[in-house]
This record gives C-alpha cells, structure tokens and sequence, in this order.
C-alpha cells in the first residue's frame, strides 16, 4: 500500500540538507513571480512578467492559464492543442535551481506535473529538452532527458528498432533505464512547496523542506539551463515560483 505524500516525506531521514536553504544563502534570486495581476489574454506571452506559454497560440480560444487572486491556474487544452501545456520562462545559470508553492486541485483524476530545465539552442537534443522532475499520482520520476530519451541519436536508434520490430540493443535499454530514476509517491490536494536543485551532475527534488529523490546523470551538468519550465497534462496550480543561481 503506498503511503499518503506526508507520511512518505516523514519516513525520510531528516539529516540531509534543505535544498531551499541552499539555494537562498548560496546562489542569487534572478526570477520571482506571485501572480498578483490579471493576464492579459490567452496567446503565448500574455501571462506577463516574462512568461511565454509554447501551446497557447494552437488553440487562443481556450484559457490554459488563469490568474485568479495571485494564483496561476493552469488547465491544459491537451486534446484541442495536440500537446500538454508548456509553459516557460528565462533561468540562466550552470547550478542552481526552482522553489515553487504549488497544488493539485483534484479537478481531474490524472493531475500530474512535470518540471524542469531547457535549452532550445542545445545541439543534437530534440526541443532542448534537458531535465525534469515528473510528479504523477503514484510517482515521482527524476530524468536526464538530454543524454536519455532527447538524445536525436538514441531517439532514431529507437524509431528504427520500433519501425523494424526489433528490440534495442541490450546496451541501449541499459543507458536508457540508467537515465532515470522512479521513486512511490503519491500526490494529494493540499498547497506544498517543492524544491528542485541541479548541483554538478546531480538533480534533487524535495517537498516542504525534506528530500525525496536525488539522481546523478551527466546531463544534468549542462550550462547553461536557459529556461525553466512547466509541462501540464490536465491541472494545477501554481502560487508561487523563485529562481536561484548558484553557478
């Protein structure tokens, strides 16, 4: 039976470090927003304060973002746009990281979130995708995206497997399965704070000031992750987003 996320976040141990201290007395606040506005329509910039929505001009008629009483409330238009909300803004450093408050509101049953880094001028990455921490009501998945399943190498070695019906070479699946790490975790409808730091080669997600996962890629090392950014599925919302650099 899979524990509620506070009790998984009790069983921790509660020697390790607050990765949100780190952040705040080590690196640099280079992005704030607490939503106290009103956005000024739904095309890809008008969320303000630097935010640029990568879905919103496939369907300008539906809202995916709401600034309601200083909270962006995202309900992504998946099936309409062809995609999940994808919703970013400049970040700009080698080490540093995110603290956002967020909540799932419990309007649909599939409510997930999934942050994290991008570097659109990254070569041989499809879309720049570098790194992301993956909430899902039964997981959190942390993955180097960059050298895992973005790598365009590694991503046309799998279409021509999958177009030839054969399976990847044994030392493929093994490079791929090592590009990520799956830890239980099950999400609920409260307000929480998350973390999620990238220090060397190493990504670090933690939930109201104690750990949950840590993972080590080479990916994650890249500099400079030029965007942090949202990919939602259904909804979520979101009070409030700091962005440190550290490096």
């Amino acid at each position: 039976m899979r524990l509620p996320l506070l009790a998984c976040l009790l069983s921790l141990p509660l020697a390790a470090a607050d990765d949100a201290v780190w952040l705040q007395t080590k690196g640099a606040l280079v992005f704030h927003d607490a939503f106290e506005r009103e956005e000024t329509g739904n095309r890809a910039k008008d969320i303000g304060n630097g935010w640029n929505s990568a879905t919103a001009d496939r369907v300008p008629q539906i809202k995916q973002a709401d600034l309601d009483a200083g909270i962006m409330k995202i309900a992504s238009a998946t099936k309409e746009a062809g995609h999940a909300a994808h919703i970013h803004h400049e970040a700009g450093f080698a080490d540093g990281g995110v603290i956002v408050r967020f909540k799932f509101p419990g309007l649909n049953k599939a409510e997930g979130l999934q942050l994290g880094f991008v570097d659109r001028e990254l070569k041989g990455v499809h879309a720049g995708h570098m790194c992301y921490a993956i909430m899902s009501p039964t997981s959190l998945v942390l993955k180097d995206s960059m050298t895992g399943e973005m790598n365009l190498a590694l991503r046309k070695q799998r279409a021509d497997a999958a177009a030839a019906k054969q399976k990847l070479p044994a030392e493929v699946e093994a490079l791929l399965k090592k590009k990520s790490l799956s830890t239980p975790f099950k999400t609920d409808t409260d307000w929480h704070v998350l973390t999620l730091v990238t220090e060397g080669d190493e990504l670090r997600f933690s939930l109201d000031g104690k750990p949950v996962a840590k993972h080590r890629s080479e990916g994650y090392a890249h500099d400079p992750k030029r965007w942090f950014s949202f990919l939602v599925g259904s909804t979520v919302w979101i009070d409030d987003v700091k962005i440190y650099k550290v490096r």
